[in-house]
């Protein structure tokens, strides 16, 4: 059965292949209140299942490989999709069975989120299924979005420290195959203004842009790259360029964060409530 063709209709389709998070703040949930609000369709593949809240993980359940693919392939099918994303891809296994299916129903606008370390350092994916990430996955992407842990460990060096070594990993992460990159800078320990500023700096593969946002003092920031990586999809899926789905979602974040509801004891989520166009005027 093929890929259906484009039809005329008026209403972009995104997709999101990521973990379910039953807290709400992350992961498919995110992903999909984020598409909603750039008034994208949302489709999702559901990798795993976590049993969470704002103060931790507690228990992960993975679904067959097989499983997972299949629910990409019929999606696919069916339903023309304008971009996609992938999250938390969980194991080797399933990362080998979606490259499978990506060969037989490439992805369109894909936006690679590698959710490979947590923003606090925090390993999240075992070492063959980094390998089959970077081997399989990687070289598929239009747009690579790793946080600084995920940089160091895609390129083997130590944490970075300064702009310029982010731009240098930037150009070395894109000779591993992603059409763009963009590298999510934080809180930068260094020793210019950027050190009270969110820094990301986005690499087209010739020229580098650098979004600036002011640091927030914000402890409820559960989510914030899949957020950040939903809403670049969503951007896309409505033909924006890359550069300008970048910068509104740029917007959206520092937004959705600063504005968080503070729900849960922990690093509780963002607000998805958001309006991403207002965030551009």
């Amino acid at each position: 059965m093929g890929r259906p063709s484009h039809s005329s209709r008026s209403l972009p389709v995104a997709m999101t292949i990521a973990g379910s998070d039953s807290g709400g703040g992350a992961g498919i949930q995110a992903d999909l209140k984020t598409f909603h609000q750039f008034g994208v369709y949302g489709t999702s593949v559901i990798t795993a299942l976590t049993a969470q809240n704002t103060l931790g993980v507690t228990a992960i359940h993975t679904p067959p490989p097989e499983f997972v693919a299949e629910q990409y392939r019929q999606v696919m099918t069916d339903i023309t999709i304008d971009a996609v994303k992938t999250g938390m891809l969980a194991t080797g296994a399933i990362i080998t069975a979606l490259a499978e299916a990506f060969e037989e129903f490439p992805p369109p606008n894909l936006v690679v989120d590698p959710v490979m370390i947590s923003s606090a350092g925090s390993r999240l994916l075992e070492p063959d299924a980094e390998e089959a990430l970077i081997g399989r996955i990687l070289p598929l992407a239009d747009l690579l979005t790793p946080n600084l842990h995920e940089t160091a460990v895609l390129l083997g060096t130590d944490p970075l420290s300064t702009l310029a070594e982010i731009r240098e990993a930037a150009k070395a992460i894109a000779s591993l195959g992603p059409g763009a990159v963009l590298i999510k800078g934080g809180h930068l320990p260094v020793e210019t203004d950027a050190a009270e500023e969110a820094v990301d700096i986005l690499y087209d593969g010739s020229t580098f842009t650098e979004l600036r946002a002011p640091l927030l003092d914000q402890k409820h920031t559960h989510g914030t790259g899949c957020t950040l990586s939903a809403a670049i999809t969503a951007g896309l899926a409505k033909g924006d360029s890359m550069a300008d789905a970048v910068q509104r979602a740029k917007a959206f974040i520092t937004e959705a964060i600063r504005s968080a509801p503070g729900l849960g004891h922990g690093t509780g989520p963002l607000n998805h409530f958001v309006d991403p166009m207002k965030e551009t005027d």
